[in-house]
């Protein structure tokens, strides 16, 4: 049992009032966190459902909303930390995409859909861990980064070809900051497989996401569709004490996927 490793820590989840933020929040919360920045673009509803969940296992939630594509959010987000004097744990959660799964259609995403993905995909990541640099580097113990990426950008399958690179962008950027920013910060990428939340559903038909659900428990080895909760658990290992001498680790958390027992499709 990790029992309470994360106690009196200060934690910021971005993207975080739904799926695997959420499940990240309530996770760190669980574990002894005392304070959970909670950062959402538009769900306040859902945002304050995750910080009810923090607060039901002793922490304090704080919400703030904000995109972090703007520097000007990043700075905010970090900001709301500043009055408990330190980050301990920074998870760079927040993501979009356009679904586009048939890569061979070039002429479905567009030089606009690669800059709206990498604008909040990667310069967002990079932003907060600048608005947040000095916050970790006030951590008891190096600070922690943890930055969401996904098997898209280690195989190059995924939703649609400028996620798969944006992902790809952010593991690679990944190591540049566990480089720069060592020995006060250590950086670190998950990268998910398909994850079953509600984020599909958001773009697609029920029968179409029961059929890719059904499709991944047929294909990966390990015979599963993760959930927010399966993955949860891997990040946050990568905040934790347990990891304090891991640093420019790419995490792969697919059930199996990458292993090419999985057809390269997400259809």
């Amino acid at each position: 049992m990790s029992g309470k490793d994360f106690d009196g820590f200060v934690v910021v989840v971005t993207g975080g009032s739904t799926g695997l933020g959420r499940a990240i929040a309530v996770e760190t919360a669980s574990r002894g966190a005392a304070v959970v920045v909670i950062n959402y673009a538009s769900s306040q509803a859902e945002a304050e459902e995750t910080g009810r969940l923090c607060e039901a296992q002793g922490a304090k939630a704080v919400l703030v909303q904000g995109d972090v594509g703007e520097d000007v959010d990043c700075r905010r987000i970090a900001a709301a930390a500043e009055p408990f004097g330190r980050i301990d744990a920074l998870f760079n959660n927040a993501g979009v995409t356009k679904f586009a799964p048939n890569h061979a259609d070039l002429d479905a995403v567009d030089a606009e859909d690669f800059l709206r993905l990498y604008r909040v995909n990667v310069v967002g990541a990079f932003q907060m861990v600048r608005a947040a640099r000095a916050l970790l580097e006030a951590a008891p113990q190096p600070g922690a980064v943890v930055n969401t990426a996904s098997i898209a950008g280690v195989t190059g399958i995924g939703s649609s070809v400028p996620y798969a690179a944006s992902k790809g962008a952010m593991n690679t950027m990944t190591l540049s900051l566990a480089r720069g920013l060592a020995p006060n910060i250590r950086v670190n990428a998950i990268c998910p497989g398909f994850i079953d939340t509600p984020w599909f559903g958001k773009a697609m038909a029920d029968d179409t996401v029961s059929r890719m659900r059904e499709g991944v428990i047929r294909s990966t080895p390990l015979k599963a569709a993760s959930t927010a909760e399966d993955i949860a658990g891997a990040a946050v290992f990568l905040a934790s004490p347990a990891s304090r001498h891991v640093t420019g680790e790419t995490l792969l958390v697919d059930a199996g996927t990458h292993l090419g027992f999985a057809s390269l499709s997400m259809r």
